[in-house]
């Protein structure tokens, strides 16, 4: 399992950020991006495996801790760069079960971190209109930092402009597992259950299936992350490790993701079978 915590910088954002004008530099390598980009073809939902903050601090013989503090620069200029662009859910996976076996130091540092940021930037949210959801395990969450969770998402529950979903103790198989108990508790006769009826015991109920997942630092895995979720979500892998992930290189995602021809199964029109 290569995923990797960035929680200093999951909430920083900047005041009221608006549209594009005055974000990207005339003529800038940005500017020639966005001017490629359908913004009527936007994904609705992105999904970012952050990888690399420990393979980045290695690099500049950097302790761990360093590497996800770095990472909260990308955190930062992800979040407003979708919520700029128009992007209506964005779906962060910051920590999975599996990253209980770091060295605890580093788990416990990392809940501290968080638990800092929640407390700062509650109102940056608000002022954004931003919405948080926090899918996965909150019981497995330390209760300080679950407490303020709670808080935020209930502050935030009526913002509109972005929904940001962080994944937090968060497994797909576990989510899975969780939904079919609270089916089987229904007591569903069989041919009741269907990919809708499930789909609403999962922790994104009502949020709308990836359209993009991005994955740094080239792993080629999907590390349990939204299993369900992504039958037919188009996956853009990059070597860029995330704490070097820029809006540019989000726009060079979303662009990729504009060239493909979503089929879901069936035909694209005027295509042959292949």
């Amino acid at each position: 399992m290569q995923v990797l915590t960035i929680w200093p910088g999951l909430l920083i954002m900047f005041f009221m950020f608006d549209t594009l004008e005055g974000y990207i530099k005339p003529g800038s390598p940005e500017e020639k991006l966005v001017q490629q980009i359908d913004f009527s073809r936007l994904p609705v939902h992105v999904a970012i495996i952050m990888d690399g903050n420990g393979r980045w601090a290695h690099q500049r013989n950097l302790s761990r801790t360093e590497g996800h503090k770095a990472g909260t620069e990308s955190v930062k200029e992800v979040v407003e760069a979708s919520a700029r662009l128009g992007i209506k859910y964005l779906t962060l996976y910051a920590f999975s079960r599996e990253n209980w076996k770091r060295p605890k130091e580093e788990v416990n540092t990392l809940w501290k971190l968080l638990y800092d940021y929640l407390m700062e930037q509650k109102q940056v949210l608000l002022q954004n209109d931003l919405k948080l959801k926090v899918i996965g395990d909150k019981k497995g969450i330390p209760y300080p930092v679950r407490r303020e969770l709670n808080s935020v998402e209930r502050q935030t529950r009526n913002n509109q402009r972005m929904t940001l979903i962080l994944a937090l103790n968060y497994g797909g198989r576990q989510e899975i597992l969780e939904a079919i108990k609270k089916v089987l508790k229904r007591k569903s006769k069989p041919d009741e259950v269907n990919e809708q009826m499930f789909s609403r015991y999962l922790d994104t109920a009502g949020i709308p299936d990836p359209d993009l997942m991005v994955r740094t630092s080239g792993e080629m895995r999907l590390s349990n992350f939204l299993l369900w979720q992504i039958a037919y979500t188009e996956l853009y892998i990059t070597p860029i490790l995330w704490p070097d992930f820029r809006r540019i290189h989000l726009f060079e995602a979303i662009i990729e993701y504009q060239k493909r021809e979503r089929r879901f199964g069936g035909l694209g029109e005027g295509k042959n079978d292949r």
